[in-house]
């Protein structure tokens, strides 16, 4: 089975996938989100794998759009905890660090790290391509912050481990495939959609309350700018339930009257929920 990714090796997606579809999968890195979806649509990846939201940072815009615009379904979710280290060159003392290397959102989860040793941030397009730049550069006093996995993967030494300020740092992803292509034998427990309102008071209040009324427990609302129609917006939900569900059922069809639009982003069965380190 092959599955797509946004990265390089030894990014935390990697990590993610791997973990979730075992060590027989093929990962195929991808530079961009865009190109994850356009593999999985085309068929030359069985499915995609990609970071919905983070504990900290929040969601990921850009793979909720295109959850939206493309033709896919999410078939499954997975939780990894984000542990930042510090890679530099074999042999390099931490005390001689004086930049560091890693996306703009490792780099400010580590803020108090870099600041209290008086480090130079440099932002860097993702995680795991800082520790390739950092090893393809091989200067002294470089370092990227990255996965333990990316030590091994670009011959770096950890210098630094656990560096986040927050230690309950998770991030949430979901595994989808061609619309045409999602398997008849889930079990879901937990469904993701996206829907407009019309304009008029309340409308989003009445789209809402519908869940309210067949006892359906929203785990997540957020809303997303649409691009075509500037200032309006496209609101995503989690709930527990699956599509086939009798009050689901209910539900959603409730629902398809009220909104102006409504599209299911996946159906699937709840992952392990993490506890924040102590």
């Amino acid at each position: 089975m092959k599955v797509a990714f946004q990265g390089v090796r030894g990014a935390y997606s990697e990590a993610a996938l791997l973990a979730h579809y075992g060590a027989g999968v093929e990962a195929a890195g991808l530079p961009f989100s865009e190109q994850v979806f356009d593999a999985v649509e085309d068929g030359r990846a069985d499915a995609g794998f990609v970071p919905v939201e983070n504990s900290i940072a929040g969601p990921v815009g850009v793979n909720a759009d295109l959850l939206l615009e493309r033709k896919v379904f999410a078939v499954a979710e997975s939780y990894l905890l984000i542990e930042h280290c510090l890679l530099g060159r074999p042999g390099d003392r931490l005390e001689d660090v004086t930049a560091v290397y890693s996306h703009p959102i490792a780099l400010a989860q580590c803020r108090g790290f870099l600041n209290g040793r008086g480090l130079k941030a440099v932002p860097e397009y993702d995680t795991a391509g800082a520790a390739e730049l950092v090893a393809r550069r091989g200067l002294p006093g470089e370092a990227a912050i990255a996965g333990r996995r990316c030590a091994d993967v670009y011959g770096l030494a950890v210098m630094a481990e656990g560096i986040q300020t927050v230690k309950g740092n998770f991030t949430r992803f979901l595994a989808f495939t061609r619309e045409d292509r999602a398997p008849g034998d889930l079990r879901p427990g937990k469904t993701s959609l996206a829907f407009s309102v019309h304009h008029h008071p309340g409308a989003l209040l009445e789209c809402l309350a519908l869940f309210a009324d067949h006892a359906i427990n929203l785990t997540k609302l957020e809303s997303r700018p649409i691009a075509s129609n500037p200032f309006e917006y496209s609101f995503f939900v989690d709930f527990l339930g699956g599509v086939d569900d009798v009050a689901v059922k209910a539900a959603l069809a409730e629902l398809r009257a009220a909104a102006r639009s409504v599209k299911i982003l996946g159906s699937y069965a709840p992952a392990q929920r993490p506890r924040p380190a102590a």
